[in-house]
């Protein structure tokens, strides 16, 4: 495993080349998720993809996995701060499929709903369906995403030390950390991302590569 250090906009400009360079022939979108824990901010990352994308032709679609969380009665049936719970049940991986990652499949109709429920007011969030057009690039940020199955052309992980992680992680938050833990013991997201940067310092990412 070799460690590169690179700045913010080269490796947003290296991620939009390995995007635009995916193979087209199975569809004319391309599903991309930038999964991290929110103090990986795989939400900036994901933004900052936007424009590089614009500027090869590529129209890009952001939405955030924290906008497709199951409903409060079943993410907090064992409690607000209960980790295995974080880790199983709040994301309504379900309708992120139906709703988002489906739609973009070959022959798909392209029509994406860009969030389903706030999570703080726990209700829908009545948001119109928006149609992306083809050679379009859906960039979709959030915490646990792999190892679910999920379709997407190109993932990518951001990874944190475990000491970064709970330096990082909010006080209100670090209940969380339990949940991480399981998710590299059981997914290796590390190992199961088709790209994964080292963000211990947002300021100085480091692109993983195998020699």
């Amino acid at each position: 495993m070799q460690v590169h250090p690179i700045s913010p906009d080269r490796l947003a400009e290296l991620l939009a080349d390995r995007i635009t360079a995916l193979p087209g022939a199975d569809g004319p979108w391309q599903r991309v998720a930038v999964d991290g824990a929110a103090a990986a901010r795989p939400g900036a990352l994901a933004d900052a993809l936007v424009e590089p994308l614009r500027l090869r032709g590529r129209p890009a679609l952001r939405v955030s996995a924290a906008d497709f969380l199951r409903p409060a009665s079943v993410r907090l049936e064992y409690g607000k701060q209960d980790a295995d719970a974080f880790h199983d049940l709040w994301l309504d991986d379900g309708a992120l499929l139906r709703e988002v990652l489906a739609p973009l499949d070959p022959g798909g109709t392209g029509r994406v709903l860009p969030s389903l429920r706030d999570p703080v007011t726990d209700r829908s969030t009545r948001a119109p369906y928006l149609e992306l057009p083809p050679g379009g690039v859906l960039l979709l940020d959030g915490a646990l995403l792999l190892g679910r199955w999920l379709p997407f052309e190109l993932t990518v992980h951001l990874a944190l030390t475990p000491a970064a992680l709970a330096r990082r992680t909010a006080p209100q938050e670090q209940w969380t950390l339990p949940a991480f833990a399981r998710y590299e013991a059981e997914t290796g997201p590390a190992e199961a991302a088709d790209v994964t940067v080292r963000v211990d310092d947002p300021r100085h990412p480091a692109l993983v590569e195998e020699p």
